[in-house]
């Protein structure tokens, strides 16, 4: 099980949305719940009945009734205030995605906690401002999982949101979010596709992922191209947040290259796996480049 600590801050978590009583335009709960089929008409009267009599919040009326789970309730709330995620029925993504399977557990508060800094420190400083490179000096350091589950808690916060697999080496984003087939990343580069090549994930509102591709034999030469930084220059009219997967920041070039193409990159580290001076020696060779070191984000086991 993965946990992640957020080194750019401490921050109190956020928690789940309050079951509040619907305001102006928004549907109730109860009336969520029977449209969907997960509730009756008769057992919603029941649930406002005791609801009434306790004085209570109709998602605690109902957990008393046990007319309701408490994952029913989170689906009725994600639908009221328009929080997508993934109910644990849905099997069409990896259980990786914490964010969208289980978005209040406590590895999605300290995603949440991570996504505010980066809206602090770089998206939210600059409207130009809209990539950022998750880079780590290693294999297996958690960078493609946190660089996924970002991009979600991005778009759950009803930002138009890119994930980008620019690991044309060995990528994982197809196999997270079980994509189907597309000329992906290494398509567009090699002047075969365009930005349609970026996949709309069903159920996660807001969320495309632009897979790696088919595997080149040329990735650095590919992400060196002026169509990497045309890609990214389209993509940014149509998304707020661009969030980049590389790979390997010591056994390759290419880290380098993406940043240096991004302007920004957090670094990923794995607590008692990562060797300090590899991730010193990676930070300072983007530094080198130009790029700004937005933050670290230590993946806690």
């Amino acid at each position: 099980m993965n946990t992640i600590t957020n080194t750019m801050a401490n921050l109190t978590p956020a928690a789940a949305p309050p079951a509040a009583a619907p305001t102006g335009g928004r549907r109730s709960i109860g009336d969520i719940l029977v449209s969907s089929g997960r509730l009756s008409a008769a057992d919603s009267e029941k649930i406002l009945q005791r609801q009434q009599q306790d004085k209570s919040q109709f998602g605690d009326a109902a957990l008393a009734l046990k007319l309701l789970t408490k994952a029913d309730i989170d689906f009725a709330l994600s639908k009221q205030f328009d929080y997508s995620y993934l109910p644990a029925q849905d099997t069409s993504r990896s259980p990786e995605l914490m964010a969208a399977y289980q978005p209040f557990s406590k590895v999605g508060e300290n995603l949440r906690a991570v996504r505010s800094q980066l809206m602090l420190r770089w998206f939210n400083t600059d409207p130009s401002r809209k990539v950022v490179a998750l880079v780590s000096p290693g294999v297996g350091e958690g960078r493609s999982f946190i660089a996924a589950n970002l991009a979600i808690v991005f778009s759950q916060q009803g930002e138009r949101t890119l994930l980008i697999d620019a690991d044309l080496r060995q990528s994982r984003q197809q196999s997270l979010f079980m994509l189907g087939k597309s000329a992906g990343l290494s398509g567009i580069l090699a002047d075969r596709a365009g930005l349609e090549a970026a996949v709309p994930v069903p159920g996660l509102k807001g969320l495309h992922v632009l897979p790696a591709g088919a595997v080149p034999p040329n990735p650095q030469e590919l992400l060196g191209r002026r169509a990497f930084h045309m890609l990214l220059q389209a993509a940014a009219e149509q998304f707020d947040v661009i969030i980049i997967d590389t790979p390997s920041g010591t056994d390759y070039a290419d880290a380098e290259i993406i940043a240096a193409q991004a302007g920004a990159a957090v670094v990923v580290t794995r607590k008692n796996q990562t060797r300090m001076p590899d991730a010193a020696l990676l930070a300072k060779r983007l530094q080198d480049s130009g790029v700004v070191l937005v933050g670290s984000i230590l993946n806690d086991d």
